[in-house]
């Protein structure tokens, strides 16, 4: 049986925050150091990285971690921003080769503001939302919230390009003990990680990671839930956005998104104006 693909590393909740809120485990350093170990660059990060034009275009990096793209955009010469809500995420970031390269803002989607975009800055010319970020947001309202804002930090003719997992492969089937069990070690921490389904409701899916530290007598057990959003519910909410242009991905190989494709990428931008049109 193939390994099962984990999910992105989850947070820990005292109820129901909304989606964007800053991440408590990512706060834990001992989390935020095995962030890279549980997510390695892959074959979406060279599809991230093959997006933008020739430098030095404007990247935004949300949700941006522990800065793995945004060090690398700017190592290669683009004027890079990076935000997150999590302040020990940006902390292992700017100490990331490259990471004095790169703007950092502490911030969610929804609540970014960056000096750029048509009524300040110049805007975007590329902002990306990766490791599956869009599927924190839980609530029609917190996606509208997010593509709205990030929509009007694009600069004219700037795209917006993110992922989210497609819920008819059902992936989360394989969020398992068994299946995703794995020993990480990163900055002088080791733990035992395993995932594992604690319910599923219509499109929301909640789980559980499991970390077991070296030494620890009690393990982690961090709680968390992903939305898994269908390819049209995505288009609905980029048009509410203003943003209808749109190329789809099913993979990170760049084939077309078709139902059993394992992912739902967008890349999207605003429509053009006619023209006169103010």
């Amino acid at each position: 049986m193939p390994r099962a693909r984990p999910p992105r590393a989850g947070q820990p909740r005292a109820g129901q925050p909304r989606a964007g809120q800053p991440s408590a485990s990512y706060a834990d350093p001992r989390l935020a150091a095995l962030y890279d170990a549980l997510n390695p660059a892959g074959p979406s990060t060279a599809f991230y990285l093959s997006l933008p034009g020739a430098p030095p275009a404007r990247i935004l990096d949300v949700g941006c971690g522990t800065g793995l793209l945004a060090c690398e955009f700017a190592t290669r010469g683009y004027d890079v921003t990076g935000a997150d809500p999590a302040a020990a995420m940006l902390a292992t970031a700017r100490g990331r080769p490259g990471g004095g390269q790169v703007r950092w803002i502490q911030a969610s989607a929804a609540g970014l503001d960056t000096g750029m975009g048509p009524d300040a800055g110049p805007g975007f010319d590329l902002i990306i939302m990766t490791g599956h970020v869009f599927q924190l947001l839980l609530a029609d309202r917190d996606v509208r919230a997010a593509l709205r804002v990030l929509a009007r930090h694009l600069a004219p003719g700037g795209r917006l390009a993110f992922e989210t997992r497609n819920p008819a492969v059902r992936e989360w089937q394989d969020w398992n003990p068994r299946d995703t069990r794995q020993r990480v070690q990163a900055a002088g921490v080791t733990a035992d990680v395993h995932y594992d389904i604690s319910a599923v409701a219509g499109e929301l899916v909640s789980y559980e990671t499991w970390f077991q530290f070296a030494g620890a007598r009690a393990p982690v057990v961090v709680p968390d839930t992903l939305r898994f959003t269908g390819q049209a519910q995505v288009a609905a909410f980029l048009a509410d956005a203003g943003l209808a242009q749109v190329t789809w991905y099913g993979d990170w190989d760049g084939s077309p998104c078709g139902p059993a494709s394992p992912e739902i990428i967008a890349v999207s931008s605003r429509a053009a104006r006619p023209a006169g049109a103010w």
